[in-house]
């Protein structure tokens, strides 16, 4: 089954193809097929996930998948929330946002700074698809003072996720991608998908 990934973050494609070798699924990245970014006019992240997947789908003729992800801090009133990936004001500048993040916690408390990441995964197997199957996953932890870690991408190096121990950047791959809100979301998008996938030889 090939299945557009409406994403053209090289950290996303990286991740979601690792979790989705063991199936039989072959992630085509919409870059690869000349489809370029959709603006996120959404006000949540399920509304930006269903924009992408559906103009990938539209450009490509194929079953698409859409990531809308984003860190959600306590002290920040959930912002950066949807902006994330811009929240310095330029496009995935993760260090830019990594330094803005910090910068407004410089005073906040340690026992004050909660944080969640938030993933919503949207497949629609054509782009007029009335029911497309959205899933969400949801990741607990804190912001750090600094960055740690080398792995990951994104807020990873800030983000401390206290059962481990450790930050996001500081996991193996294969953990992450088993605990990450992202994880969640794939594992529960995968119990639902051969079913969403026999709407295709309907559609």
């Amino acid at each position: 089954m090939k299945i557009v990934l409406a994403s053209n973050n090289s950290g996303k494609i990286r991740e979601l193809t690792a979790m989705l070798a063991p199936y039989d699924i072959e992630l085509i990245p919409q870059a690869s097929l000349g489809i370029e970014d959709i603006a996120e006019t959404g006000l949540t992240f399920i509304e930006n996930a269903l924009i992408k997947a559906r103009h990938a789908a539209e450009k490509s003729g194929l079953p698409a998948l859409a990531d809308d992800s984003g860190l959600s801090v306590s002290a920040l009133h959930g912002a950066p929330g949807i902006y994330s990936a811009r929240y310095a004001g330029e496009q995935g500048n993760s260090s830019r946002n990594i330094d803005k993040v910090l910068s407004e916690l410089s005073n906040v408390a340690d026992d004050k700074r909660q944080a969640e990441f938030h993933c919503v995964l949207a497949l629609m197997t054509h782009d007029k698809d009335p029911v497309p199957l959205i899933c969400e996953g949801k990741w607990t932890g804190t912001i750090l003072r600094e960055r740690r870690g080398m792995e990951g991408f994104g807020y990873d190096p800030i983000f401390y996720v206290a059962e481990e121990k450790k930050s996001a950047a500081e996991l193996p791959a294969e953990l992450k991608n088993r605990i990450s809100h992202r994880g969640q979301a794939l594992q529960k998008l995968l119990q639902l998908l051969p079913d969403k996938l026999n709407e295709c030889s309907y559609s």
